[in-house]
C-alpha cells in the first residue's frame, strides 16, 4: 500500500477571489500574501520515535485520520514547532496562498529544521506545478538536485515497506526494495507511547519510496556519543553550505536545481507545491531512528 493522502486543509482549489491564476497558472503574491506555506496537502511519515508521542512529539492522541494528521502537521507548522517525517520515506506536502516564481536572490525559498553541527538528517526536496489546474499536487514531482545527486552509494527508487507490531511497545519490522530488512528500535526509555507506526494509518502495513542517500552517522568509541554528519548541500534539515540563519537553521533551495527522473534539469517558470521526504535509513543508537524535522517552509 502506497500511501497518496492529498487531504487538504484548506480549500481544494489554488485559485482565489482576490489571487486568481493567469493564463499560465501563475499565482501573482498580493499585499495579503503570506510568505509562509498556507495549506499541508499530506502527511504521512515513516514510524518514528516522535510518531504518536504526545510529550516532545507534540502530537495530542486525537490523530486517528489522515485529515486529523494533516490537520495537525498544519497546526505544528503554523505555530513554528517541529514536524517529524520518521524514517526513511516519510513526507509532508504544503501549499502557499501564491505561486513561487525563481527570483534574483541566492534562493528562491526556504525550509526551516533543527539541525546542529552533529544532527544532520536530511531531507530530500521536491517541487510541483499544479500544471492541470486543479489546486492539488497531482502532477509531477521533481526533486532538486543536492550534493548527494548521481553518487553512486545515493539510490534512486528506493522503497520501504512498514509493518504494523502486533503488541504496544514493539519495534517496527521494515524491508526494503534492496532486500534488505530491519527494525525502528522502540526506545522505552525515551518515549512512551503504544506505538511508533502512525495512528491513523489502519492496514498492516504501508510503502514509501523515494530518494536515499548514504548514512553518515558515527559514534565516538570513547565518549559513545553519536554523530549525524552534514551533507555539502541541498537537503533540509541539515547544516551544509547553503544553511543559514542565527542558528543555522534554515537551508535555502533554488527552483533551476529541479531536475526530472533521468537526472535532466528542467527548467520550471515557477512551483505551486514542495514535498520533503526523509532521506536517510538508519539508527543511532540510544538516540533512535534518523529523522528530518520540518519547523517552516518560507518563500523568499
Amino acid at each position: 500500500m502506497t500511501l497518496s493522502v492529498l487531504a487538504s486543509c484548506g480549500t481544494d482549489s489554488n485559485d482565489t477571489p482576490d489571487n486568481p491564476a493567469d493564463e499560465n497558472g501563475f499565482r501573482k503574491p498580493t499585499t495579503s500574501s503570506s510568505a509562509f506555506a498556507n495549506k499541508v496537502y499530506d502527511y504521512t511519515p515513516a514510524p518514528g520515535q516522535f510518531i504518536n508521542d504526545t510529550r516532545t512529539g507534540g502530537f495530542t492522541g486525537k490523530e486517528t485520520t489522515p485529515e486529523s494528521a494533516t490537520a495537525w502537521a498544519k497546526k505544528r507548522l503554523d505555530e513554528g514547532r517541529f514536524v517529524s517525517l520518521g524514517a526513511f520515506g516519510g513526507y509532508i506536502v504544503v501549499g502557499f496562498d501564491h505561486s513561487i516564481a525563481p527570483g534574483n536572490k541566492d534562493y528562491d525559498f526556504a525550509i526551516k529544521g533543527n539541525a546542529t553541527a552533529t544532527s544532520n538528517e536530511p531531507g530530500i526536496v521536491w517541487v510541483m506545478r499544479d500544471e492541470n489546474r486543479n489546486g492539488l499536487p497531482d502532477d509531477t514531482w521533481y526533486q532538486l538536485r543536492g550534493s548527494e545527486t548521481g553518487k553512486p552509494e545515493t539510490i534512486e527508487n528506493f522503497t520501504v515497506t512498514y509493518y504494523k507490531p502486533e503488541h504496544a511497545g514493539m519495534p517496527v519490522k521494515w524491508s526494503a526494495s534492496d532486500g534488505t530488512s530491519g527494525e525502528v528500535d522502540y526506545i522505552k526509555s525515551q518515549h512512551k507511547q503504544d506505538y511508533y507506526y502512525p495512528n491513523w494509518i489502519t492496514a498492516e502495513s504501508y510503502t514509501l519510496s523515494g530518494t536515499k542517500l548514504q548514512a553518515r552517522n558515527v559514534q565516538d568509541n570513547q565518549t559513545g556519543n553519536w554523530d549525524n554528519k552534514p551533507y555539502d548541500y541541498g537537503y533540509a534539515d541539515n547544516q551544509g553550505s547553503d544553511s543559514f540563519g542565527d542558528a543555522g537553521e534554515w537551508v535555502g533551495f533554488k527552483i533551476s536545481d529541479a531536475i526530472d527522473n533521468s537526472g535532466k534539469s528542467v527548467n520550471l517558470p515557477f512551483i505551486d507545491f514542495i514535498k520533503v521526504q526523509q532521506g536517510v535509513m538508519s539508527q543511532s543508537g540510544w538516540l533512535g531512528e534518523n529523522s528530518c524535522e520540518i519547523l517552516s517552509i518560507k518563500d523568499l
